[in-house]
């Protein structure tokens, strides 16, 4: 389980700004949010929650004189607030987060009809519909980086004995077969089976080392078998000292 600050909490709390969309939000080097995602990474573990929040569920987070709150929601979990123990005094920020949690409760009830029965409100801190889709558009980026190292592994592991190797991005089946060919070079075919994204086809092969991005072609069957149903198999001949340069990375 993941755990990413909110872009609110990013902001106005961690003082840091909103980076490129190639970097997740859980990824940023901060020590709470490193800390935070140590403390979450299993379902179950240390828990401390913080007892004077009663409208949601939070869990305290610490790390050096850095201070949060966290709410779990599957994967990812959030961030929603954060700040620093002043000098001097113990765990201040909580209570400082109860009591803006008690006046936001009463200027909500003096706002709305019926009246929250919770002597907290935190929705203000709550993820919302911008952190949920920063959150899909890094789909891209953790779907890519997820492909890359099958591939890499896939091709290296077959670079070693020959056979086809398996794995599995985004609910398809990548499939990778590399070997040696008299006086050719070095064969690399890739099949894939299942549902895929538009592109994946495309930027699954470009991921394989040492290969022409305009030099891959069809195949009808593969070298020891027949097609399977709904397999599409691609084949390329890949650059030997890539090959080499792969092992060497991964030996």
């Amino acid at each position: 389980m993941t755990v990413r600050p909110t872009i609110r909490c990013l902001r106005e709390d961690l003082g840091l700004g909103l980076p490129l969309i190639d970097e997740p939000l859980d990824e940023i080097d901060h020590p709470l949010i490193k800390k935070a995602n140590e403390q979450f990474a299993q379902p179950t573990g240390p828990r401390e929650r913080i007892r004077s929040i009663d409208d949601v569920v939070m869990f305290k987070v610490k790390v050096q004189r850095w201070r949060g709150a966290v709410v779990e929601a599957g994967d990812p979990s959030w961030m929603v607030t954060a700040g620093v123990r002043e000098a001097g005094s113990r765990d201040d920020f909580y209570e400082a987060l109860a009591t803006a949690a008690i006046t936001a409760r009463a200027r909500y009830n003096a706002e709305h009809s019926p009246p929250l029965k919770s002597s907290t409100f935190c929705g203000q801190w709550l993820a919302d519909k911008d952190d949920l889709d920063r959150y899909r558009a890094e789909a891209a980026v953790r779907m890519l980086r997820a492909m890359s190292g099958t591939v890499r592994r896939l091709v290296c592991a077959s670079l070693l004995d020959g056979r086809e190797h398996v794995g599995e991005v985004a609910g398809a089946e990548l499939g990778v077969l590399v070997r040696g060919v008299e006086d050719r070079g070095t064969y690399v075919a890739m099949w894939i089976t299942g549902s895929v994204p538009d592109n994946f086809v495309a930027i699954a092969l470009d991921l394989v080392p040492g290969c022409d991005r305009d030099g891959w072609y069809p195949e009808f069957a593969m070298p020891d078998r027949p097609l399977r149903p709904g397999e599409q198999v691609y084949s390329n001949m890949m650059d030997p000292q890539a090959a080499a340069q792969l092992l060497e990375e991964n030996s």
